[in-house]
Order: structure tokens, then C-alpha cells, then sequence
């Protein structure tokens, strides 16, 4: 293990012509170092760059022409990539993602990760226990960004099978992502989610305006437990007003338990040496038999559209790809799993200012299966899918649909004979 300045890093000494680069996602992106490979990218040659989800501006340079993007989504900024036809999307469900790093078949030469620590007491990952923690245990070279307004999280101490080959420390602060903006439609659609979630369930939700609504409207609630991929700012709330409590979880009892921390400071110093909240691998948190174990598991995600089926598409909006597989379908099938569990979709009606319908007749891309599907959520309603016929599933999904679009869809729901 080396130490070096920021100033003094060239990643033409350290990256090939061909290699996979593989950098932190999110709030854990460590943005000294991908800043400054793109600073070096037209010196070092062609090579591929993984990221994940991008909150960041620093793959928007213009001096990015010599990386070639991948990654198993286009989540947040990385749409902008993908609007730009720089980003190869490879569909992995999130937990398959993990084990593809761990068992070597997504190759990684060369990872940048964030932690903080030091040599003595030991580092940890802090915001993000995820894939890059596995890329990094079969690299050839390790670079990591050490800082320490990272939280130090329990569950994320950096495993003893990575080598750290050369560390630059810094001392300013994460990435964060601000609380989503949440309207009426949000809470309309909220509040019948909530009227779905029972007392004691243990949760899963998304990040973005419908998850961070749906925790606004559990105020009424009681004994909830967490278990998650990612957890935003408006978690911590309801952990601090006892909403939150995990005491009804027959495994991690007491503990909320996510795999990234997708917020700011306010979270940060929430999750920094918590004992009551674990931040563990996608090996561990979207496994299915953990969540099997969880009794009303109810797992809470959005979507893009919804066709009459049930048939569920988080990827793609027109010809331009603006989600991901990533989480969805494992905690779908986890839903399904537990005892009491479910499985809800929620989404508005309507897009572009209520002149397009989000249920249409047959989506454009197949996330969620209809064999998967259990409720589907919208201002207008909920759709209870799960053991019903496509003729009844088409009736279900028109009373949620738009006003304005039912008539349209029932001549659709006619016209495809399935229905009929």
C-alpha cells in the first residue's frame, strides 16, 4: 500500500488501453479519482469505465470520447449517457450483478473506491457495500480515495481479500442526493400504499419522489422494520420518531439493514458508527431467503409503464433508457416469498403533463413479469393482479389508468384478443 498525493496520480501509470475500470456508484462515487481519470483518458487510450447509478457531472466532460461507458442501468446522470449513445447497458437483476464481479465474469483490472479509515484502525466503505467491493477482490490494481467525513458504517468494514495498492487521501465532503420533490400526485398515490402496508411490515423501497413520498405517509404507523438495497434522508425520520423500530423482524431485529446510503449529511451522521443500522452486500440483502424469513415483507417500487397484464417496464421511455433491472425483480420475488408479504408497483397515471398514459396496452421493455406481479398502485387506485386472469387484469388496470385514457385502453384491451 503506497501514499500518494492527488497531485501526483496519473492514471496512465496505472490503466491499459482495453482495460475495465470499475468506480464507486452514487453518493460513493470517489470523485477525486474520476475526476481525474477523465483528465487522463485521452492520454491513457480506449478503455471501458462500469459505473453504477451517477449523481455526479464528471462523465458529462467532453474529453470522455476515449471511455466507453458500461452499466446495469441508466440511473441518474448516466441517462445523460445514454441520451448521448456513450453507455452500454448490461440488464443484470442487482443481486446477479454482485455475484458476476465475485466470480470474476465481469472483469475488473483496474477499481477506484472510497473509503474512510486508515491503516492502523482499519477502512470501511461507509455509503456503499456493494459490487465494487467484489470487483475490487479480483483486480489487478486498487486505488482508493480515503476520507474522513465518510461515515464509518456497520457491516461495510472493508473485506480482508482486498489488497489496497495505492491510497490518495482527501478531506472534503461525499457526494449527496437531496430529498426527491414530492407533489399531490405523490401523495395520492402514497396514501394508498400506506392503506396497503401493515403495522410491523418490513419494508423495501426505491429512492425518488413515490418511495420518499410513501415514507412521508407512514406517520400513522407502527413498529415498521427496514430492509433494503438503498435508504435516503427521509428513513432517519421515522427511525427517530419511533415509526421505525424493527422489533417485529425475525432476523436483524432491531436493526435496519440497506446496502447504500443515497442521501446527505443528515443521513451520514445518522448512519456514522450506528449499531442500529448495517449497511451489507447485495449478497446478503437481496438474497431471497432472507427476505423470505421477514414476515410482511412489502417491497415498494416504481415504474415508467405498466401494460394491461400487469407486464412491468423500469428501463426504458421512448427510444432512450431511464432505469434499470437493478433491485426490482429480487425484491418482487423476495415480496412474494415472505409470509404476508407484497409486492407493490406505484406510479402516476400519466406522463408529460397528462398527455400520455403510463398504462398502455403492451410496455416497450419487460422488467417485472407478469407471473411476479401482486399490486399496482396509482393516483386512481390499486390494481390487486396476483392470481387473477389477463381478461380481469386488463379491467383492473383500466380503473386506475387516466380518466382520459380508459376508453382508448378498453378498445386496446378488445382489440388484443387475450383480453377478450
Amino acid at each position: 500500500m503506497r501514499y500518494i498525493r492527488l497531485s501526483e496520480l496519473d492514471f496512465s501509470d496505472y490503466v491499459r488501453p482495453g482495460d475495465s475500470v470499475i468506480c464507486g456508484q452514487g453518493t460513493a462515487e470517489p470523485y477525486s479519482l474520476t475526476d481525474q481519470l477523465m483528465r487522463d483518458a485521452p492520454a491513457i487510450g480506449s478503455f471501458d469505465l462500469f459505473v453504477g447509478a451517477v449523481f455526479s457531472r464528471t462523465f458529462l466532460t467532453e474529453t470522455a470520447e476515449s471511455v466507453r461507458f458500461r452499466s446495469y442501468g441508466a440511473i441518474g446522470n448516466a441517462v445523460e449517457l445514454a441520451r448521448r449513445g456513450t453507455l452500454d447497458i448490461v440488464p443484470y437483476h442487482y443481486s446477479n450483478l454482485y455475484h458476476a464481479f465475485d466470480r470474476g465474469t465481469e472483469r475488473a483490472d483496474v477499481v477506484l473506491i472510497q473509503l474512510c479509515g486508515n491503516k492502523t484502525t482499519g477502512f470501511n466503505m461507509g455509503l456503499a457495500n456493494d459490487y465494487v467491493g467484489r470487483a475490487a477482490a479480483r483486480a489487478r490494481f486498487v486505488i482508493a480515495e480515503v476520507n474522513p467525513r465518510v461515515p464509518w458504517t456497520v457491516g461495510a468494514e472493508l473485506p480482508s481479500d482486498i489488497n489496497i495498492d495505492l491510497v490518495v487521501e482527501v478531506d472534503w465532503e461525499p457526494l449527496e442526493l437531496a430529498l426527491a420533490k414530492v407533489g399531490l400526485v405523490e401523495q395520492q398515490i402514497a396514501a394508498r400504499v400506506a392503506s396497503l402496508i401493515p403495522d410491523g411490515a418490513a419494508l423495501q423501497l426505491g429512492i425518488g419522489s413515490i418511495p420518499d413520498a410513501v415514507l412521508s405517509g407512514l406517520g400513522g404507523h407502527r413498529n415498521l422494520g427496514l430492509h433494503s438495497g438503498a435508504i435516503g434522508d427521509r428513513a432517519v425520520g421515522l427511525i427517530e420518531r419511533g415509526i421505525i423500530t424493527n422489533s417485529c423482524k425475525s432476523i436483524n431485529q432491531g436493526v435496519s439493514v440497506c446496502g447504500s446510503l443515497f442521501g446527505t449529511r443528515c443521513l451520514y451522521d445518522f448512519a456514522h458508527q450506528n449499531p442500529a443500522l448495517h449497511v451489507l452486500p447485495a449478497s446478503y440483502t437481496h438474497a431471497l431467503v432472507n427476505m423470505a424469513q421477514l414476515s410482511n415483507f412489502t417491497a415498494v417500487n416504481s415504474a415508467i409503464e405498466v401494460d394491461l397484464s400487469g407486464q412491468v417496464n423500469a428501463e426504458i421511455a421512448g427510444n432512450t433508457a431511464v432505469g434499470a433491472v437493478g433491485g426490482q425483480v429480487d425484491f418482487v420475488r423476495g415480496a412474494n416469498a415472505s409470509p404476508g408479504g407484497r409486492a407493490i408497483i406505484a406510479l402516476p397515471s400519466t406522463a408529460k403533463n397528462g398527455t400520455v398514459s403510463r398504462i398502455v396496452p403492451v410496455v416497450q421493455s419487460v422488467t417485472c413479469a407478469r407471473s411476479d406481479v401482486d399490486a399496482i398502485a396509482t393516483e386512481w387506485g390499486v390494481a390487486e393482479l396476483r392470481g387473477l386472469g389477463l381478461a380481469t387484469r386488463a379491467e383492473r388496470m383500466i380503473e386506475i389508468a387516466a380518466p382520459q385514457f380508459r376508453e382508448g385502453l378498453a378498445r386496446a384491451a378488445y382489440d388484443q384478443k387475450r383480453y377478450s
